[in-house]
């Protein structure tokens, strides 16, 4: 049996952050020079000459100024000369799964000092499109091929709105309130308390975008700043992508740090970690009141810290509401536990792709002004419910060499999902609601989306009219839930389905 080389263990070392709230574009920096800065900070955090020792560079998925050739920018903008510069691919929990690839990296030797960075300028982007502005920046990429939702979800989805995460997200939401014994008054509430705990969060934060804490009425109420987006997320309750931001997160491994003279109180560990993904296209699940692709890896992440962590910081994914319900749960976290140190995506800001970049290096100042035996949690999630990656940090060794990704949670995800109905298109008869949201464009009903079950247990997708007043208020009863409630679904040789309340 091999011994444990406590050098080879891979140490974050160093943390930086940029955030720049500039329209004027003159002065905005484009995401390349604001990774470019984030980096400069985080080796200025570390105390030591990283760019000049970097080995290894994982930029996260950019979206608001997407370039031909974003690796060859970086590293000339930097200044330096990695033997691996890698590009990565879209999703929200990349950042995680890109510092648990490089510090398994690390831990195997091939490699000494890594980063993983990115960064979004939507903001100056989007008011230099509203105001015919040009931006002195790097030229685009004309032929880039961002994903989307459409690319990839079920046609009779997309032909309801349902390839957009705001339109998604309250699937689960609405469900999860109704399995867990809520009515949708008390579930929107504990939403909206939570979302009120984040903005505090935020507002404390010099990094945010918004230093402004709501109140759990401000965050729920709706208003002309404050409008339905698709039930019953308010715009407050949203994550919101119109940031300048970039992010950097410096490892090395720890007998590296120390010859590079990093103080031993910059350094905190990574113990390993988690993935696991859901089927990509959500009407192939087995439901929407759980999901056992995140109950593996959280519960993977809580056996890595061992009997009774003590969570110092905590990081669960929040670009709606539903995704840090869910994952206290499966914790075992009250409800008043700290779910986030950064304050979310709908205060901090979503700079999309990059957010847990800015997580992690909120969870690493946080243990380093914290308990030696304490323990941060970093809980990542892409697209659609989809995909989900946790890892623990400590400011204390572990005892054993870190864990790397395997597929045992994918195994237990897979047998958790349950049968899958099948999909039927053409159809007409009683289904019973399964889950539902209402969309809304600028406060006025566009129209609801209910999935519902035949007799046969088939699933159908179909939509309800916003004429429909009858249906539609029987939706958005706050007292008591539709779900489970019967229906009928028409067809008319035409699609989408309709479905009614009966």
């Amino acid at each position: 049996m091999s011994t444990l080389d406590p050098d080879r263990l891979p140490v974050i070392v160093g943390v930086g952050e940029i955030t720049q709230r500039t329209k004027d574009p003159e002065q905005a920096l484009e995401p390349i020079a604001l990774m470019v800065q984030a980096l400069r900070q985080g080796a200025q955090d570390a105390g030591a000459d990283l760019i000049a020792a970097v080995d290894s560079i994982d930029i996260v998925c950019e979206y608001s100024w997407p370039y031909a050739d974003p690796e060859r920018l970086l590293c000339e903008a930097l200044g330096a000369t990695p033997a691996r510069c890698v590009y990565g691919v879209v999703g929200g929990e990349s950042p995680v799964r890109f510092m648990h690839e490089a510090a398994m990296r690390i831990f195997a030797g091939e490699s000494e000092v890594a980063a993983v960075v990115g960064a979004e300028a939507q903001y100056a982007v989007a008011a230099a499109q509203k105001a015919g502005a040009k931006l002195p920046w790097h030229p685009q990429d004309p032929n880039a091929k961002l994903v989307r939702g459409a690319n990839f979800q079920h046609p009779a989805s997309v032909a309801l709105g349902l390839n957009a995460p705001i339109n998604v997200y309250p699937l689960y939401e609405n469900a999860t309130g109704h399995a867990w014994g809520q009515t949708p008054a008390e579930s929107i509430a504990e939403a909206a308390r939570t979302w009120a705990r984040f903005s505090g969060v935020a507002a404390a934060n010099p990094h945010a975008w918004k230093a402004q804490p709501f109140t759990p009425d401000e965050v729920i109420t709706p208003t002309d700043d404050n409008r339905l987006i698709a039930w019953p997320y308010t715009k407050r309750m949203v994550a919101n992508p119109l940031v300048n931001m970039g992010a950097a997160i410096w490892l090395t491994s720890a007998g590296m740090a120390r010859q590079l003279g990093i103080a031993p109180e910059r350094m905190v560990y990574l113990w390993g970690g988690a993935k696991a993904n859901a089927p990509r296209d959500f009407l192939q699940r087995g439901g929407y009141t759980e999901s056992p692709a995140q109950e593996a890896v959280l519960k993977r992440a809580v056996a890595l810290a061992g009997d009774a962590p003590n969570w110092v910081a905590t990081e669960l994914y929040s670009c709606f509401p539903v995704v840090p319900k869910m994952a206290r749960r499966v914790l075992g976290l009250a409800e008043d536990a700290p779910l986030t140190a950064t304050g979310g995506l709908s205060f901090f800001g979503a700079p999309l792709n990059n957010y847990m970049s800015h997580a992690a290096a909120a969870v690493v100042r946080a243990l380093r002004e914290g308990p030696d035996d304490g323990h941060g949690l970093l809980y990542g999630q892409g697209e659609y419910v989809t995909k989900h990656h946790a890892i623990v940090l400590s400011r204390q060794a572990p005892q054993a060499a870190p864990v790397a990704a395997g597929p045992e949670e994918q195994a237990a995800a897979d047998a958790a999902e349950g049968p899958v109905p099948a999909l039927v298109q053409r159809y007409d008869g009683p289904a019973t609601l399964e889950t539902f949201t209402v969309m809304y464009d600028r406060g006025a009903v566009r129209h609801g989306v209910v999935i519902a079950r035949t007799p046969a247990g088939e699933r159908v997708v179909a939509k309800v009219p916003p004429d429909d007043g009858a249906t539609l208020a029987r939706l958005l009863d706050a007292a008591t839930s539709p779900i489970g409630s019967a229906g009928q679904v028409s067809s008319a040789g035409e699609q989408p389905l309709v479905w009614r309340s009966v």
